[in-house]
């Protein structure tokens, strides 16, 4: 049986570490049809993830396979939709965005902002358990070689204090699970800081992040680079702490630090030269 495996923590690195740990402990060895005829099986789960604050310090974890500039791209395709311009399948380029399935998504009324539905909701009933937004475009992802991973996200305001909390679900159906799931609860996270702003400023009263919750059908460890899971993520865990002022001996970072900060300096940077290539 495929395990269902459960995680909770602060924040994205001490979870997305907890949830590899137990991955690697529990996880079942089942092949993927990405498999080359050599490859060891993946390991793989059900995953679900629980953050109860997402945008709490150290917000990096030092163990993903990509740099800072990687990092704060991939942030700003989700959010910001700066790589809208690579969708043209009808010439072998990208099939969508998920930026673009949230704000843009393909109807044959035309493109519907999902994300305005969801702030206009909330502002009216912030309780609504209706506010969703869907990625899934079933007459055109099931024919292609790489169809979305992220299937639906789904807001519901909580209050404490009398100050609102938005809450955000992300579901997955498949999920690499070490070289893609930081990366998406780190962009996610950030959009959930977005939806939360945006809805602030509607109802013009303040509203925080919540709890970010993330359900993963197939959380997997592709077996044909387990070696390198081993002698990067595992090899940290056991040599570092967790955080430390020295980078040397830590698995996470502050993402204010300033090694951090000049890498998205460079991302932005390089964004803005591709953005004026691409006019």
């Amino acid at each position: 049986m495929i395990p269902v495996l459960y995680v909770s923590g602060k924040n994205i690195s001490e979870v997305w570490e907890r949830s590899l740990e137990l991955l690697w402990e529990k996880g079942v060895k089942i092949r993927t049809e990405y498999d080359k005829p050599n490859d060891p099986p993946s390991v793989d789960a059900t995953m679900i993830m629980v953050v109860s604050e997402p945008l709490s310090e150290p917000r990096i974890h030092l163990s993903i396979p990509s740099t800072f500039k990687d990092l704060e791209k991939y942030k700003r395709e989700v959010v910001d939709g700066v790589h809208d311009h690579w969708i043209d399948p009808k010439s072998g380029k990208w099939t969508y965005t998920y930026h673009q399935r949230l704000f843009k998504y393909p109807a044959s009324a035309g493109a519907i902002d999902q994300i305005k539905y969801v702030v206009e909701k909330l502002s009216k009933v912030p309780y609504s358990r209706r506010a969703q937004a869907i990625t899934w475009d079933p007459e055109l992802d099931p024919l292609t070689n790489d169809p979305p991973c992220l299937q639906r996200i789904w807001f519901r305001c909580t209050e404490e204090n009398g100050v609102l909390k938005l809450n955000m679900n992300t579901h997955w159906r498949s999920r690499d699970a070490y070289k893609a799931a930081f990366m998406n609860m780190f962009a996610l996270t950030e959009l959930q800081k977005k939806v939360a702003e945006l809805l602030e400023k509607r109802r013009g009263e303040k509203v925080e992040v919540g709890q970010y919750v993330d359900i993963s059908d197939s959380y997997h460890i592709y077996g044909s680079y387990i070696q390198d899971f081993e002698n990067r993520f595992l090899k940290a865990l056991r040599e570092r702490e967790f955080y430390s002022e020295n980078i040397r001996r830590s698995r996470t970072i502050n993402s204010r630090h300033p090694i951090v900060l000049k890498e998205v300096e460079e991302a932005i940077l390089e964004l803005e030269k591709e953005a004026q290539t691409s006019r």
